[in-house]
């Protein structure tokens, strides 16, 4: 291929390469993005989670609570019996033994009573910690949707952006000889969509290292195409366009 055509293939390969750089940016974006939106909702699904299993909490020591105050109120109606039953008792081995038998009641009504206040204690403790967990996941699901609506939309314009640029794109690409165009392609897909870079101090745009003089010499030249010996990106020389 003439001198004069490498030239004018680098050119319009330089031309593509801007268009293709930021397709390839706004699409690893676009794919990016939904999963960092996925991440946020785990997230705050983790937190909602969280408040529902206090209000789970809360709900099992109320049932509980009340299963004690059923079983005091039993426990109170037996003494209740027991005691009018010692009106009945002709012993005093009998009467004695029945007092006894209250007394154990009554302890047993003691530490029922206990329970139930100590339960009063841990649920009030859940019920402010239910209600401080509620105006905590009231402010971070404003910042939720508000992250999602902002994400939502910046894929919305991301999108058409690609669109945009793909279009550019095919005007632009019959100009570029096939078998050119395809190594291009193949190396845009393969080095994080950058395949044609420029000589910078001696160095590749690409990869950074030292590009030899004789391989300078060689992209001078435009014989034919160039690439880095480290990266296998095409290189050129920005000045000789």
């Amino acid at each position: 291929m003439a001198a004069i055509a490498i030239r004018d293939q680098i050119r319009k390969l330089v031309e593509l390469q801007k268009i293709d750089k930021e397709i390839y940016d706004f699409k690893k974006e676009l794919q990016e993005k939904p999963i960092y939106l996925e991440e946020l909702r785990q997230e705050f699904e983790a937190k909602k989670a969280r408040l529902k299993s206090l209000e789970d909490k809360s709900k099992t020591m109320q049932v509980d609570r009340k299963s004690k105050e059923l079983e005091l109120k039993t426990k109170e109606e037996e003494i209740s019996k027991a005691n009018a039953q010692l009106f009945q008792i002709k012993t005093n081995k009998e009467y004695t033994a029945k007092l006894s038998e209250i007394e154990h009641m009554k302890a047993d009504k003691s530490i029922i009573e206990e329970k139930i206040l100590l339960s009063y204690d841990d649920t009030d403790k859940v019920t402010a910690e239910i209600e401080k967990e509620k105006k905590v996941l009231a402010d971070e699901e404003k910042e939720y949707l508000a992250k999602k609506k902002e994400i939502e939309e910046t894929l919305e314009v991301l999108q058409d952006r690609v669109l945009v640029l793909e279009s550019q794109r095919k005007h632009l690409t019959p100009d570029v000889d096939k078998d050119i165009l395809s190594r291009y392609e193949l190396i845009v897909s393969k080095k994080d969509g950058l395949a044609i870079v420029p000589i910078q101090t001696s160095s590749c745009g690409g990869c950074f290292m030292n590009v030899p003089s004789q391989t300078i010499n060689e992209i001078k030249m435009h014989d034919h195409l160039v690439t880095c010996e480290i990266c296998a990106r095409i290189l050129y020389i920005e000045d000789d366009l």
